[in-house]
C-alpha cells in the first residue's frame, strides 16, 4: 500500500514537472517561430500599401518580362537539372564503369560553385575579346562577320549557367532514391527478360519520381531567387526588380519592392504546394525483404557504351567545376598581385566571423525548437517547428526585404516605448549586423534543424528518464545527454550553414552595414565593374570554402545502403 502510494505521488509530480516544462518550451517555440516568420508576414502585409503610380508602371513595363523571363529560366533549368541529375545518378548507382567511384562523389563537386561565379568565369572565356573566340579568330583568320558564336550574356546563358551548378541537387537526391531500391525487385524485373532502360523507365524511375521531384522543386526555387547571375547577364526577373526598387529612396519604389516580394514568394509556394501534392499523389511503396539491404546488382558496361556513360558523366563535372576552377586559377594567377592582396585577407575575415557567428546561432535556435517537439510532440509544436524552417524555400531578397521590414516596426516601437517612459532616446540597429544576422538565421535554420531532429529522433527515450533519474532538468539533460550525442549532427549542420551563408549573396547586399562588405558581395562588385582578375581570387576563396559539403554529403550517400 506505502509502495503504490509512493509511486503515485512520483508520477504525479513527473506530470506536475512536465507541464511546467511544456509551458516553457512551448512559449520558447512559439517565440522563436513568430520571431522567423515575422519577415515573411511583413513582406505580405506590405503587399496590400498603394505604391501609386510606381506600380501601375511595374505592371505596364516590367512585370510582364519579370515573369516571362522567370518562366523561361524555371523551363529551362527544370529540364537541365532533371536530365543531367538522373542520367548521371542512374549510371553512378546501377551501372559499372570505368571511373564510376570517382564519378560518385565528382558530380558533387558543382555545389561548389555558386552559379554567379560560372557566370563571371564563362563570360571572360566565352566573350567575343576572350581566349576562346580569340583562338578561333587567329586560327582561322576570320572577322567579327565572318562567323556566329552564341551570346553569353543572355537568358539562355543564365539558364545554362544555373543548370550547371543546380543539377547536383537531383542527382543527389535521386543517387539516394536509386540506393535505397529493394535489389529483389530489380532482380525479379531482370529474370522476367527486361534490360536495363526497361527496368529504369518501369521499376527504378517510378520508385525515385518522389526524390526526383524535390530535387527539381528545390533547383527551381534557387532559380527564382537566384541574383547574381541574371544581374550580371542583364536578364531582368523578379529578384532584381526587388533589389532595384528596394535600393531607390522613393518610399513608393520600397513598396513595390515588398509587393514584387509577395508575388515571387507566391511562386515560391506555389512549387512547394506542387511538390508535396505530387508526393501525396503519388505513392511508391516497397515490400520489405530480407535482402532490402544486399547490394545491387548492377549492369557492367563495355565498349562503347562505358565510353558513352563516362562521358555523361564528366562533361556536367567539366563544364560545372573542372573548367571554370582552372580557369579560375589561371585568372588569379595570372597577375597574382591583383588577385591575392591584403583586401582578400579583409574580405575573408569579414566572412569568417560572420558566417561563424551565423551557423552557431541558427545551430543552437534549431536544437532548441527540435529538443521542444521531442519534450512536448504536440501537433502545435510539430507545426510551429515546420513553420519556422520555412526560410529556405524562400528566396535571400524576399527575406532581406521582410528582415528590414521587420528592424523598422522593432525601432519604431522602441522608440515609442522610450518616449512613453520618458527617455526621449532613438535606438537605431537598422542596417547593423545583427539585422545580417537575423536575416541568415531565417534563411538557413531548415538546413541545421533536419539534420538535428532526425539525428534527435534516434536517441531513445529511455536516455531522457535515466537523465531525470539522475535530477537533471530538461536544460541539463540537453546539455549534458542530448548534445553530447548530436556532436557529429551539430558540428554537420554548422559547417553547412557557415558554407550557405559564405556563398549567400541576395540577402547580404540588402541587408549589410554601409562598408561591410563580404567574400561574395566584393566579388560581385569587382566582377559588375568588370574588374574579373582582381575578383577570381575571392571567387576562388569561395569555392574552395563550398567544397566542405561536398565531402560531407558525398559521406553520407555512399554509407546510405549498408553493404
Amino acid at each position: 500500500m506505502t509502495r503504490n502510494f509512493q509511486k503515485r505521488h512520483k508520477n504525479n509530480q513527473t506530470n506536475r514537472f512536465n507541464h511546467s516544462v511544456f509551458n516553457l518550451w512551448s512559449i520558447i517555440t512559439l517565440v522563436l517561430a513568430l520571431l522567423l516568420l515575422c519577415p515573411i508576414a511583413l513582406v505580405i502585409a506590405r503587399s496590400f500599401a498603394s505604391s501609386g503610380d510606381t506600380w501601375q508602371h511595374l505592371m505596364t513595363y516590367l512585370l510582364p518580362r519579370y515573369i516571362r523571363n522567370s518562366l523561361f529560366l524555371m523551363l529551362g533549368v527544370g529540364c537541365i537539372v532533371t536530365i543531367t541529375g538522373v542520367s548521371t545518378a542512374w549510371l553512378v548507382s546501377m551501372c559499372r564503369f570505368p571511373g564510376r567511384r570517382f564519378f560518385e562523389w565528382a558530380l558533387l563537386l558543382p555545389l561548389a560553385m555558386p552559379a554567379y561565379i560560372l557566370a563571371y568565369t564563362y563570360t571572360d572565356f566565352l566573350q567575343f575579346s576572350g581566349p576562346l573566340q580569340s583562338f578561333l579568330r587567329d586560327t582561322f583568320e576570320w572577322s567579327r562577320g565572318d562567323y556566329w558564336f552564341p551570346e553569353i550574356r543572355s537568358r539562355n546563358g543564365a539558364t545554362l549557367m544555373l543548370g550547371l551548378a543546380l543539377f547536383p541537387y537531383v542527382y543527389m537526391l535521386a543517387r539516394s532514391a536509386f540506393l535505397e531500391q529493394s535489389s529483389t525487385i530489380l532482380e525479379a524485373s531482370r529474370s522476367l527478360g527486361r534490360g536495363p532502360w526497361q527496368s529504369f523507365f518501369t521499376i527504378s524511375l517510378p520508385l525515385a519520381r518522389p526524390a526526383i521531384v524535390a530535387g527539381v522543386a528545390l533547383t527551381l526555387m534557387e532559380t527564382l531567387g537566384d541574383f547574381g547571375t541574371v544581374d550580371y547577364f542583364a536578364v531582368q526577373t523578379f529578384a532584381t526588380g526587388i533589389y532595384r526598387h528596394w535600393v531607390s529612396f522613393d518610399a513608393q519604389s520600397k513598396i513595390a519592392a515588398a509587393q514584387l516580394a509577395s508575388m515571387l514568394l507566391g511562386f515560391v509556394l506555389t512549387l512547394v504546394l506542387l511538390e508535396r501534392f505530387s508526393r501525396s499523389s503519388n505513392r511508391y511503396q516497397q515490400q520489405p525483404t530480407s535482402s532490402r539491404y544486399k547490394g545491387l546488382s548492377t549492369y557492367r558496361l563495355r565498349n562503347f557504351r562505358a565510353v558513352a556513360a563516362w562521358l555523361v558523366c564528366f562533361i556536367p563535372i567539366c563544364l560545372g567545376f573542372i573548367l571554370p576552377a582552372t580557369l579560375l586559377l589561371n585568372m588569379a594567377l595570372s597577375n597574382p598581385s591583383l588577385s591575392f592582396n591584403t583586401d582578400l585577407i579583409f574580405y575573408a575575415r569579414n566572412t569568417l566571423i560572420l558566417a561563424s557567428i551565423a551557423a552557431i546561432i541558427t545551430v543552437v535556435t534549431a536544437l532548441i525548437i527540435a529538443y521542444s517537439v521531442r519534450l512536448q510532440p504536440t501537433s502545435m509544436n510539430k507545426l510551429l517547428s515546420q513553420l519556422a524552417a520555412i526560410g529556405y524555400a524562400v528566396p535571400g531578397s524576399v527575406i532581406a526585404v521582410g528582415v528590414l521590414l521587420s528592424i523598422a516596426l522593432f525601432n519604431n516601437s522602441l522608440y515609442s516605448f522610450t518616449t512613453w517612459i520618458g527617455l526621449n532616446k532613438e535606438i537605431f540597429i537598422g542596417g547593423s549586423v545583427i539585422s545580417l544576422l537575423f536575416a541568415y538565421v531565417v534563411r538557413f535554420l531548415a538546413v541545421a534543424h533536419g539534420g538535428i531532429e532526425s539525428s534527435l529522433a534516434k536517441i531513445t527515450s529511455n536516455m531522457d528518464d535515466a537523465a531525470r533519474s539522475l535530477g537533471y532538468n530538461r536544460l541539463k539533460s540537453l546539455w549534458h545527454v542530448h548534445a553530447p550525442m548530436l556532436k557529429n549532427s551539430l558540428i554537420t549542420a554548422m559547417l553547412l550553414v557557415f558554407v550557405d551563408v559564405t556563398k549567400e549573396l541576395p540577402a547580404t547586399l540588402i541587408v549589410r552595414p554601409f562598408n561591410f562588405e563580404t567574400l561574395a558581395v566584393r566579388t560581385y562588385r569587382l566582377a559588375s565593374d568588370e574588374r574579373l582578375i582582381e575578383s577570381s581570387g575571392l571567387a576562388l576563396a569561395i569555392v574552395i570554402v563550398g567544397i566542405i559539403p561536398v565531402i560531407i554529403l558525398s559521406h553520407a550517400i555512399s554509407n546510405s545502403r549498408k553493404q
